[in-house]
């Protein structure tokens, strides 16, 4: 039996909602970008980096005093490569055990951070569960020790990176700004986004963009190696509105949800990134004669050009009162471009 369009369009808002909550949705195709895009293989074309950000009672935070040749007894927190087989919440685990010698339990991502989908560092706020500091006696090819920093005593940092990660993670323990978020045990082939891509007017209406075939579905677009991940939802809007692109503001502004599996090396090694962003008229434009010109509110989205694509008017208050809040206050993780 053929779905009609407004039972589609119900569906969308329930998915976006399930997004919102921080759950996953099957990635059943790749609308934007995938002839560009080779699938994710660890070791081959992709690396996956976590990153453990503990604190004790004091607020000190777990520090490793590295091993490696190159910054030998400098100090980084606990971090390393995932390998072949290894989820992310697996890999963290098993990095913070080989460095500091604890067991722990991650609490939520607090940032992603990339330089396009070659290089992606996952940030966890995690807490100790078990096990002991390691210490000098028990150095390895892994680290030589760990121990805790009250952040104020002289340390030899590895990099100076750490610090703005730390300060994510005591402003995460104080206020929390986003919900828990953990990544979603499905599996995807290639470095993707979902992409719940907003336009709200002046009169607070929301618009989420869609894809129209095989169903009204959100676009999913493949990162692509010659830039930043998060340059996706660039391709789609330069897909589905080219004259009024450069126009328009594209602001990812973050996740709701991160999906990956990396069971099956070379199939699973994917990740989807469950990604908001937002639409926003350039305030600052120009008349013809090149002179600049204010740009006021208004009351509908840039118009579709592409028939591949359609705006929504999310009907549903309660999801609508949702993304505005998301968009206007960023509560979500972060995804921040290092390129």
């Amino acid at each position: 039996m053929e779905v009609t369009e407004a039972e589609q369009r119900r569906q969308v808002e329930e998915q976006v909602e399930m997004l919102l909550s921080g759950q996953g949705s099957e990635v059943s195709g790749c609308d934007v970008g995938l002839e560009q895009s080779k699938p994710a293989t660890l070791r081959k074309n992709v690396t996956y980096i976590v990153c453990g950000v503990i604190f004790n009672d004091k607020e000190e935070v777990l520090m490793v005093q590295e091993a490696k040749q190159d910054c030998y007894k400098q100090w980084y927190l606990p971090a390393g490569r995932v390998e072949v087989g290894e989820n992310l919440e697996e890999a963290l685990r098993r990095e913070v055990k080989e460095e500091a010698g604890f067991d722990c339990e991650p609490i939520t991502l607090l940032l992603i951070q990339e330089q396009g989908p070659q290089w992606i560092r996952f940030i966890f706020l995690a807490k100790i569960t078990g096990g002991s500091l390691k210490s000098l006696s028990a150095a390895d090819q892994e680290s030589l020790q760990a121990s805790w920093w009250d952040r104020q005593s002289a340390l030899p940092l590895r990099g100076r990176d750490i610090l703005r990660l730390i300060d994510c993670g005591l402003k995460y323990r104080q206020d929390p700004w986003h919900p828990v978020t953990l990544p979603v045990d499905l599996s995807c082939r290639h470095v993707v986004q979902r992409l719940v891509l907003v336009f709200t007017s002046a009169e607070q209406q929301v618009w989420v963009l869609l894809i129209k075939a095989p169903a009204l579905h959100l676009p999913i677009a493949a990162a692509v190696k010659t830039h930043a991940v998060t340059w996706a939802a660039n391709m789609v809007v330069q897909e589905a509105m080219p004259s009024a692109y450069y126009d328009q503001d594209v602001n990812t502004l973050g996740i709701f949800s991160l999906q990956h599996n990396g069971r099956q090396h070379g199939k699973t090694d994917g990740v989807c990134l469950n990604t908001l962003v937002a639409l926003v008229p350039d305030h600052v434009q120009r008349n013809e004669d090149g002179e600049r010109v204010e740009c006021t509110g208004t009351s509908q989205p840039p118009s579709i050009e592409n028939p591949r694509y359609i705006w929504h008017q999310v009907q549903k208050q309660t999801l609508r009162e949702k993304l505005l809040e998301k968009t206007k206050n960023t509560s979500i993780v972060p995804i921040h471009s290092l390129y």
